[in-house]
């Protein structure tokens, strides 16, 4: 449709607000139907180009959400929705990530329906909703290539995908049950628990995975996902994500600008990292909840200050508590065990180095409160470790 073509062309390409003004009076003035079906086609092309750059659906619903509003996530998921009607097949990720974004499947009756229908959900005027699509073109179209962590849909998957461990998915619905269940209690005696028995089913799901591998029963290789890291005190969450990667024999590697972390490891332990990263937040940011809240009743003032320091001293007391637990474990597990796992962090080490050749070291910002700094590091003292920290016997 010539009327879109003009539109897209004029509110793209321009980096000024101009172009998306008549951008959007075109699309306006356009048969909105017509309009509708070609922008989604339109917006199909732009997704694809993010996956042959190394976007995942996660990625960009994620960077979306950060850098524009509900509107505009919305309608990245509409079209990622529209772009995976061209797969048979995609890989248990990239469809793990479309239901969660609830992508899986288109919402509308069909195409020529989708432009009222958007109308209708998004209760907005044409020129609004125009103008919202040319502004998410513009940001998908500008996205940066990044280093892929899986095929992009439509291609080959070269390596046998990983092979779960027996009585796997029940053994994962019952740590992710247990962890919710800490992560709700306001008992601390009642969360260690819950949390060690996690503990205790994530070692055995690990080890039984390290060792089929072992034995020649998978072609388990290491792999990579991407973990948001978001605003505000993302150094911290960062800081906090690597002490879980490195508890399970993954690396993380922080994009600060474009707020992930890729954290490289075997399939069962990037499980692992996701649970432990997710479940060790959960508890610190509860914490340093209560402990802002009883240092306002103080009458002091520097909430922002008091939560950089509490959150930084809370990763990094994980991180030595994590540290300490995996040598003191590893150092237990003697035997023909101790081969495994070191070829395991070599292979891990290897596809980290060829994902990410250069990467640079940063240093932490100087934390000036002494009381946040102290909260926080009792906080990481109590705090629970729903994941395995290294390997048992």
């Amino acid at each position: 449709m010539e009327q879109v073509e003009k539109a897209v062309s004029a509110a793209v390409y321009d980096e000024g607000d101009a172009g998306l003004d008549l951008g959007a009076s075109l699309l306006a003035a356009a048969p909105w139907p017509d309009a509708g079906r070609e922008l989604m086609r339109r917006g199909e092309e732009f997704v694809r180009r993010a996956w042959e750059r190394g976007w995942q659906p996660a990625d960009v619903v994620r960077i979306v959400r950060r850098d524009l509003d509900d509107r505009h996530v919305r309608l990245a998921t509409d079209l990622i929705a529209a772009e995976n009607r061209r797969y048979a097949r995609t890989t248990p990720r990239w469809e793990a990530q479309l239901r969660d974004l609830e992508a899986a499947q288109a919402w509308w009756g069909g195409d020529d329906r989708y432009a009222d229908e958007l109308a209708t959900r998004e209760r907005t005027d044409r020129f609004s909703l125009a103008t919202a699509f040319l502004e998410l073109f513009r940001h998908l179209i500008r996205l940066p290539a990044i280093e892929p962590v899986g095929p992009p849909p439509g291609e080959p998957v070269h390596v046998r995908p990983h092979a779960p461990a027996p009585d796997e998915p029940r053994m994962l619905t019952r740590v992710r049950a247990l962890l919710a269940k800490a992560e709700a209690t306001d008992y601390p005696d009642e969360a260690e628990a819950l949390t060690a028995k996690a503990q205790e089913l994530m070692a055995r799901h690990s080890i039984d995975a390290a060792l089929l591998a072992a034995r020649g029963h998978t072609g388990d290789v290491p792999t990579a996902c991407r973990i948001g890291v978001d605003a505000p005190y993302e150094t911290a969450k960062a800081i906090l994500l690597d002490a879980a990667a490195c508890a399970n024999r993954c690396r993380a590697v922080w994009n600060s600008g474009l707020g992930f972390s890729t954290v490289v490891g075997f399939e069962a332990d990037l499980e692992s990292v996701e649970l432990l990263y997710t479940s060790l937040l959960v508890q610190g940011t509860a914490a340093m909840t209560r402990a802002e809240a009883a240092q306002r009743a103080g009458g002091r003032k520097r909430t922002k200050s008091f939560r950089q320091a509490f959150l930084t001293a809370y990763a990094s007391r994980v991180g030595h508590r994590l540290s300490e637990a995996t040598e003191h474990v590893t150092q237990e597990a003697g035997g023909s065990l101790l081969p495994v796992l070191a070829a395991r962090d070599v292979a891990v080490e290897d596809r980290a180095e060829r994902m990410f050749p250069q990467t640079t070291s940063t240093r932490v910002r100087g934390v000036s409160d002494h009381a946040g700094w102290e909260h926080g590091t009792a906080a990481a003292d109590q705090a629970t470790m729903p994941a395995r920290p290294g390997v048992t016997r």
